[in-house]
Formats: structure tokens, C-alpha cells, sequence
């Protein structure tokens, strides 16, 4: 009677090993991932102009914006638009107007959008006059999703049209983001 608990003991030391070394076969397993390089601008919802009408159109990193007016008054625009990234970014501009001359499209202000944005962006941003890179930096979300109101860049550009004397204007301005190597 006394050998058989003893057996017992005997049996589950050999073969608890053994079944542990069939379980994970004495192989290892390693996740990798990656998260995509990610640049998302939008127009902010109360961007209205007056005596101008506004058309925003905005998917993902492009944003595109149609304005027109009549008169031969020079307009000066503003346009208020949030930058989100997960890595470095680069903001360019395209217009194209028949009916309106572009006199100077420039970066007229900046700032974070809350507690979620890199302290180190707004000193390391590179504003320039040049359209296809009017504006590049470094990773601005700490975290959150392209929807969290508090892990963006508004950036306040500023444009200024001369339209063809006595003819109704229209401009169509495109913001393209893409996304850049990490800058440090």
C-alpha cells in the first residue's frame, strides 16, 4: 500500500518534464510589428470666411479647399487646420486659380492642441515660403487616435489672393501630409 503513492510521486516527476517539453517543444516565439507612418490633416468645422464661400473637402492626409468670391478687392484668408502625426511630417501646398493671382501663402501661427503633443514640436517645426514644403517636423502625437482633440499641431495659415479685375474669382488650395523619418 505504501508503493503506490510512491509510484504516483515517480510517474508525475517523469512525465511533468516531458509534457512541458512537448508543450512548447523546445522552440521560442517572437511577435514583431510595426505601426504605420501616419499624417492626418484637418480643417477645423467652424472655418467660414466672410463674403468668401468655402468648400472643404478632407480624406486622410489631403485636404482640399475651394474658394470663391466676386470683387477685385484682394482677399486675405485664414485658414485654420490640424496636423497629427506619428512620425515626422512634411506639409505642402498646391494652388491653382485662372482667375486669381496667389500674392503669398504663409504659416501664420501654431500651436498644441493639448496634453497629448510632444513638448519638443513646436521648437523643432521648419516653417517655410517654399509650397512644397511649407511646413515639416518631427512626431507630434505622444498618443490617442487621429480623432482625440487633444494630439494635434492647429496650424493658422495665412493666404492672400489679388483677383483679375472685375471677375468673380475661384481658388482651389490642396495641403498634402506625408510622412517623414523620424527627426530627432
Amino acid at each position: 500500500m505504501l508503493y503506490m503513492p510512491i509510484l504516483m510521486l515517480i510517474a508525475v516527476v517523469l512525465l511533468v518534464p516531458t509534457t512541458v517539453e512537448a508543450q512548447t517543444g523546445g522552440a521560442s516565439a517572437t511577435v514583431k510589428g510595426t505601426v504605420s507612418k501616419t499624417v492626418a490633416l484637418s480643417v477645423l468645422p467652424d472655418f467660414t470666411h466672410s463674403n468668401i464661400d468655402v468648400n472643404v473637402v478632407s480624406s486622410g492626409s489631403t485636404v482640399r479647399i475651394t474658394l470663391s468670391g466676386t470683387g477685385a478687392a484682394s482677399p486675405v484668408i485664414r485658414v485654420p487646420f490640424v496636423v497629427r502625426s506619428n512620425s515626422g511630417f512634411r506639409i505642402s501646398a498646391a494652388v491653382d486659380s485662372k482667375t486669381a493671382e496667389l500674392v503669398d501663402l504663409s504659416v501664420a501661427g501654431v500651436h498644441a492642441t493639448g496634453s497629448l503633443v510632444s513638448p519638443a514640436v513646436i521648437r523643432a517645426l521648419e516653417i517655410s515660403p517654399q509650397l512644397d514644403s511649407l511646413l515639416s517636423g518631427p512626431r507630434i502625437s505622444l498618443g490617442g487616435t487621429l480623432d482625440s482633440p487633444n494630439n494635434g499641431l492647429q496650424v493658422n495659415l495665412l493666404i492672400r489672393m489679388k483677383p483679375q479685375p472685375g471677375r468673380d474669382w475661384l481658388v482651389h488650395l490642396t495641403l498634402v501630409g506625408t510622412a517623414t523619418p523620424l527627426i530627432q
